[in-house]
């Protein structure tokens, strides 16, 4: 009860909202992945592989959370190059930028080589390598935000719920982001290049270079307004001729 206590105070329920909202807008380029990492599976299966994996990547956060003194330590720089100095942190940003490059690059090739493409499907996704990635790649997505939310808030309880929430909240975005990128090619490689684009951010940020995220979510948001306009074209015209 006495962490409870800490809610009686105005200021303890804005940072909790703040927070949120916060660990909400981060959590976008997460969602992505999801969304592409289940694309191979079978609806009703990407579903459960994009909860199950965003399930366990409470856990993660969580744990990241109440480790907070090792993740203090965790940006202390272990060696130099070209005088950067190079932490945990950048080392392990730089490897997920790279899978994501990797991950992107190899998707978009299936995209357009259709003979390659039918050979890769005619295996089926593992349904428990999407979770696997999903809740791995959850930890290099999750380490700004949780040095975020230390950084916001000073009551683990606080800090906690926040994180809860936003991952609450990505669960029940999932399923219909990942649906509506099945049935829309270009929005899939669309997010494809989104991948591309998150990847090579967490490269320059790993080697000491930060992209404000600011410019990285209006890129993603002025590309998905062109490409709502260009869908409403096609139905507009399609409607026309119908007609």
């Amino acid at each position: 009860m006495e962490h409870l206590a800490v809610f009686a105070h105005p200021e303890a329920w804005a940072s909790l909202l703040t927070l949120t909202v916060l660990e909400i807008v981060l959590g976008v380029d997460n969602l992505v992945f999801v969304a592409l990492a289940t694309q191979g599976l079978p609806p009703d299966r990407a579903v459960v592989a994009s909860r199950l994996g965003l399930g366990m990547a409470v856990f993660f956060r969580l744990g990241l959370l109440a480790g907070m003194v090792w993740l203090t330590r965790l940006t202390a720089p272990l060696f130099a190059v070209w005088g950067h100095d190079v932490s945990g942190r950048d080392i392990i940003l730089t490897l997920g930028g790279l899978f994501l490059l990797y991950k992107g690059t190899i998707e978009i090739h299936e995209e357009i080589d259709p003979h390659e493409e039918g050979e890769h499907k005619a295996g089926g996704k593992s349904f428990w390598k999407a979770i696997f990635q999903i809740a791995v790649l959850d930890i290099v997505f999750s380490l700004d935000s949780v040095l975020t939310a230390i950084g916001m808030a000073d009551e683990f309880i606080i800090m906690a719920l926040a994180v809860i929430a936003a991952v609450g909240m990505m669960i029940l975005a999932a399923g219909p982001v990942g649906r509506f990128i099945r049935e829309n090619p270009t929005v899939k490689m669309l997010a494809l290049a989104f991948l591309l684009l998150i990847g090579m951010t967490l490269i320059a940020d790993g080697a000491g270079y930060e992209i404000p995220k600011g410019f990285i979510y209006s890129a993603i948001a002025f590309s998905l307004i062109v490409e709502g306009l260009n869908q409403w074209a096609r139905r507009s015209r399609k409607a026309g001729g119908d007609s």
